[in-house]
């Protein structure tokens, strides 16, 4: 007799980590159920939610507007509300659902602390930043953890940034092969009285290159969520990234030896600032120093098949 497999429910299906994830589970025979605007569920029909979460052995919500965008007043409303009413939708399904799901995985993001350039932040000790990253990233999780949820465990999953096909990567190989394979250089900048109100003004602090870039390869996240499934004592904020951070000069350099590219012109941050500007993205996704290690995964035992940058660029440019 044939086994019905498990059904799991993933939302914000669309982007590279989600497309992944479901890619992946599908093909173990899994029953994915997907949500989002386009998706066989929808966030605006609540009741199909509610039906879709109901019996699901594991929820994951990745939704949420892409903030490689300029900071104008609508992306930021949108990119806040883009995660806080689609993670308020999953929590008023799942307290609707006769059966409700042991495990939701909510994404979140790395960027949740502060630009660090003297120690790693991790779960325990990490101290979040200000800004309007930061509280985007606080609200997010409040919407998540906040209020009694019984029978389902909830996880935040802090993301750093996240590398295989269709993510960042894309846009530095492409630099990199037009011969602007360099480090990126924070310098000091004129300031702006509307971007420092905005709390989306990145301030100077990490100069030649040093500032710091934690990442995750693809796979690993899909086995982080694998292994939160196989270990019900852990809940709450998680820190998604490689037990192998490094600083922009080595993440280019990495990039630069794969290539086989000799060179890499360094990009100060005048350049950054115009580039940014035409591409409609902002400095700060570049220039603030993530630090992060994931204390609580390897406390817990989970190992990397990606710990280190070359090993895991190499597995996607291949």
């Amino acid at each position: 007799m044939t086994q019905t497999p498990r059904k799991i429910v993933i939302a914000g299906a669309s982007g590279f980590v989600g497309r992944y994830l479901v890619e992946r589970h599908r093909a173990r025979g899994t029953d994915v159920i997907t949500v989002g605007r386009r998706d066989s569920v929808t966030w605006s029909d609540a009741d199909a939610l509610s039906r879709a979460v109901d019996g699901a052995s594991l929820v994951i919500n990745l939704a949420g507007r892409s903030v490689d965008c300029r900071y104008t007043p609508e992306n930021r409303r949108i990119i806040l509300t883009s995660r806080t009413e689609t993670t308020a939708a999953m929590k008023l399904a799942i307290e609707r659902a006769g059966s409700p799901p042991p495990l939701w995985v909510n994404s979140s993001t790395a960027t949740i602390y502060r630009h660090a350039m003297d120690r790693p932040q991790t779960e325990s000790s990490g101290e979040l930043g200000e800004g309007f990253s930061v509280s985007v990233a606080r609200s997010w999780e409040q919407t998540l953890l906040d209020g009694e949820l019984p029978g389902t465990r909830r996880v935040a999953l802090r993301m750093a940034i996240v590398l295989g096909q269709g993510s960042v990567l894309e846009r530095l190989v492409t630099l990199a092969r037009r011969g602007v394979a360099g480090p990126q250089w924070d310098t000091p900048w004129f300031p702006s009285r509307r971007r420092r109100e905005a709390g989306t003004e990145h301030r100077f602090g990490a100069p030649w290159g040093r500032q710091k870039f934690s990442w995750i390869h693809v796979e690993d996240v899909h086995r982080m969520i694998d292994f939160l499934v196989a270990n019900p004592d852990i809940d709450g904020a998680i820190n998604a990234s490689s037990p192998g951070p490094v600083d922009n000069r080595t993440l280019m350099h990495t990039l630069r030896k794969v290539l086989r590219i000799p060179f890499g012109i360094p990009v100060p941050r005048p350049a950054l600032e115009l580039g940014a500007a035409l591409m409609g993205t902002e400095t700060e996704l570049i220039l603030k120093s993530r630090w992060v290690v994931p204390e609580r995964m390897t406390a817990a035992g989970f190992t990397f098949t990606y710990p280190e940058l070359e090993t895991a660029i190499r597995s996607i440019l291949d």
